[in-house]
């Protein structure tokens, strides 16, 4: 790491909405719903695909409380995406708000608003609705040339080509390649050809989806969301209900957690749409069952994998080859599936050819849609167990492996988009990380580790990954910085705090050029009528992205003081000397708080200022994970005994705030690969729809998580900072599938790695 003295980056300073929070503030977007407003409920499909005949609404329409029922026939027939990302982008145009098909059980049908919950209930339960019930096609590996085709509709449109033909269920369909796979995966000693199956997985966030909506003083149409995306959700929402961009408004308040579910519209059109009929607020709160079955989820993959190596374990060749299931809808599909081999590939830097293959399909089941780590999270996992199978047949330390293998500081990444790395301790994270977990005393090659008892095992497994900082000339977002009539600032920025607290770590950033506390700046919420744009909280952008806004914004706005300071004074402004609240040549001074009163008086220019950034690279962050199990080979239970994540994210802007989200994206990252299992019926309905059936990790379930941080300078960066947010879910997969094969000998190539699929596999390779 570069030497710096840093004053307020770099420390754990508290966030600064933490006393509001653990005080209990009404600070989400349902504590600030006003009286009088309406509540909306969604009567749903109830089958995977089917065509409405007919909707009678005349008996639940006369229920005492109820103010409409609105159908396909009441709203406009526009297509649009839920995707809260870049436009132009090549997200398909493939819903209406309501329509007259249905492609998965829960797509909604009808949208009632009352007076109160129960009314609302009562009236969607006598809505009547005729269905011509269609063959769905649910199995995504069968999806392309199905008979049965989900989007059929003549008005489906995309904004680019991608490769899609809707009348076979196809997507899209991609693919790059650097050098003659072919011809030197032939010529490798050591071919490996793998296929692992990941499933959808849930966010599983505490504050459900909601938003409430109403008109404001001016005739907008004003909705208060608990989004990632303001900026983004405003632009849809005007476009799917045909109403001018300025005639539409969107707050954000405080976010109960999102992990990308909030990148996409999944509620806010059904309360702005009432309010456009009726001119009354309106306000929408999925229940955890409308969370889990009718928003989205993290895409369901099959991903191939072809490895060839030399005998001392040097990759040569790579090859990732995935299909992913978008669902019935196509947010984000896209752009997730290139991430499998984007974000896995330039890892081995070593390869001397590269191939990628992708294609999306639609099913009749749940869309999927954006969940930390985007599809490098499926393809880590396919790719790092192919590795560590590697490793295990040439007899070679997995660790020394990656270190073997990878890139090189200063060297352009061709399965990166060409960019250069510029910053890199990856090797370091391997170092720390097996002093950590004991690794050279503990791990032991082998089908067997260490016996613990009549039939329990343990093992040791290890992976590394890599994510982005933002997106490479596509992301954009501007920052606002005032010196107030004092010496406080505002800074006023249109990025979404989703908890992780993006807030309090801008502030530091400000703070440290400006040379004041961090309490002296006060950071304004997300008003799209009055923050800067920012493309909202995705694609691990935040630090990076907005980072830089304001560092450029501070930057400028000292300078635009020592100027105003400098006359006043009547000196050279070079000769003037700021400590953070004066400027000085030594022998004339002037405050801030004196140039702050100044500014709003008499002829004087308040100071303000307004920086943008946009990335011409995504600085990548890695980390190196390990984990510790201990199998029961009577029952297949597996228990994850030790985790160590350490991670280079550059400068660590909040050292307190960067454990914290490290910590919970491992967690999330075991709950992948141990717990989290979807399942369908027959017939397309969801099983796993509520906490008793769907399993995430609990405090009980986890070892104590161990995180520590290699830092490295990343020259691009904000004080040398990269992204944190998603690179920490990656690696609890393919280590924990691979400590449970150094434990017991068995291969699990699809998650979760349940008791009975390890049972199971024991079985299997006993009779083999």
């Amino acid at each position: 790491m570069a030497e710096q003295k840093l004053k307020y980056v770099n420390h754990p300073i508290p966030k600064k909405d933490a006393e509001a929070i653990m005080g209990g503030a009404p600070v989400y977007t349902d504590d600030l719903v006003p009286p009088g407003t309406l509540t909306v409920k969604l009567l749903r499909s109830p089958y995977a695909s089917a065509r409405i005949t007919a909707i009678d609404t005349a008996v639940a329409s006369k229920v005492p409380g109820v103010v409409c029922i609105l159908t396909h026939e009441d709203v406009p027939k526009i297509r649009y995406s839920f995707a809260g990302s870049n436009y132009p982008g090549n997200n398909p145009f493939d819903r209406y708000i309501l329509e007259d098909v249905v492609r998965y059980v829960g797509d909604p049908v009808a949208v009632i608003a009352a007076e109160n919950e129960a009314a609302a209930i009562r009236a969607m339960k006598l809505v009547k609705v005729t269905y011509e019930q269609l063959p769905p096609v649910l199995d995504f590996e069968t999806a392309e040339g199905n008979a049965s085709v989900v989007h059929d509709e003549d008005d489906y449109f995309y904004q680019m080509d991608i490769g899609g033909d809707i009348k076979k269920n196809l997507l899209s369909s991609e693919g790059f390649e650097h050098g003659d796979f072919d011809a030197v995966f032939a010529a490798c000693p050591v071919q490996l050809d793998e296929t692992y199956y990941t499933k959808q997985n849930q966010q599983a966030m505490m504050e459900t989806f909601r938003a409430f909506s109403y008109v404001d003083y001016s005739g907008s149409l004003t909705v208060v969301s608990s989004t990632q995306i303001p900026f983004h959700a405003r632009r849809i929402i005007a476009r799917a209900l045909g109403l001018p961009p300025a005639k539409v408004r969107v707050i954000k308040p405080r976010i109960g957690g999102g992990f990308g579910a909030k990148q996409s519209l999944v509620c806010e059109l059904f309360p702005a749409l009432v309010t456009r009929k009726t001119g009354r607020p309106a306000k929408i709160v999925f229940t955890r069952h409308e969370s889990f079955s009718a928003s989205n989820s993290r895409h369901e993959f099959r991903v191939g994998v072809r490895l060839g190596a030399e005998k001392d374990g040097t990759v040569k060749a790579l090859w990732v080859d995935s299909l992913e299931n978008a669902g019935a809808y196509g947010e984000h599909a896209v752009n997730v599936i290139g991430l499998s081999a984007h974000k896995t590939l330039p890892l081995y830097g070593k390869a001397s050819a590269n191939r990628y293959t992708g294609r999306v399909v639609y099913t009749n089941t749940m869309a999927g849609g954006a969940f930390r780590g985007f599809g490098a999270t499926q393809g880590c996992y396919a790719v790092e167990t192919t590795v560590n199978k590697m490793a295990r047949q040439l007899g070679l330390d997995p660790a020394a492996v990656r270190l073997a293998n990878l890139p090189t500081v200063g060297e352009p990444m061709p399965a990166y988009y060409n960019e250069t790395l510029n910053s890199c301790s990856l090797d370091r994270c391997i170092a720390t990380g097996k002093k950590m977990i004991g690794w050279d005393e503990k791990y032991v090659p082998g089908s067997f580790g260490r016996k613990t008892g009549p039939h329990t095992y343990r093992g040791m497994g290890m992976a590394i990954t890599m994510q982005g900082s933002g997106l490479t000339n596509l992301d954009a977002c501007s920052v606002t910085l005032r010196l107030d009539d004092d010496d406080y600032y505002t800074l006023m920025i249109g990025a979404s705090d989703m908890g992780t607290g993006c807030d309090t770590i801008l502030a530091q950033m400000a703070a440290e050029i400006l040379c004041c506390p961090v309490e002296n700046i006060t950071v304004d919420g997300v008003d799209t009528n009055h923050s800067p744009y920012d493309k909202g909280s995705y694609a691990s952008s935040t630090t990076y992205v907005t980072g830089n806004a304001v560092v450029k914004a501070a930057t400028q706005l000292v300078e635009r003081m020592r100027d105003v300071a400098a006359q006043k004074l009547n000196v050279p402004a070079t000769t003037l000397c700021f400590d953070g609240t004066t400027f000085t040549d030594g022998e004339k001074s002037l405050t801030v708080k004196e140039i702050g009163i100044e500014s709003v008086n008499g002829q004087n220019d308040w100071l303000t200022v307004t920086a943008s950034f946009s990335g011409k690279a995504s600085p990548p962050p890695f980390v190196a994970g390990f984990a510790e199990v201990e199998v029961d080979t009577e029952t297949g239970k597996v228990t994850l005994l030790d985790m160590v994540g350490v991670v280079d994210c550059g400068t660590v802007v909040n050292k307190s705030l960067a454990r914290v989200q490290a910590e919970g994206g491992l967690a999330q990252g075991v709950g992948m690969a141990l717990y989290e299992d979807v399942r369908y019926s027959t017939a397309g309905q969801l099983r796993t729809d509520s906490f008793m059936d769907y399993k995430i990790p609990s405090r009980l379930d986890l070892p104590n998580i161990r995180v520590a941080f290699e830092e490295s300078y990343e020259p691009s960066g904000p004080f040398g900072a990269k992204s944190i947010g998603e690179v920490v879910i990656n690696t609890p997969t393919p280590a924990i599938v691979e400590a449970i094969r150094n434990a017991v000998g068995v291969e699990i190539h699809s998650l979760p790695a349940t008791a009975e699929k390890v049972y199971m596999a024991l079985q299997n390779s006993k009779m083999a």
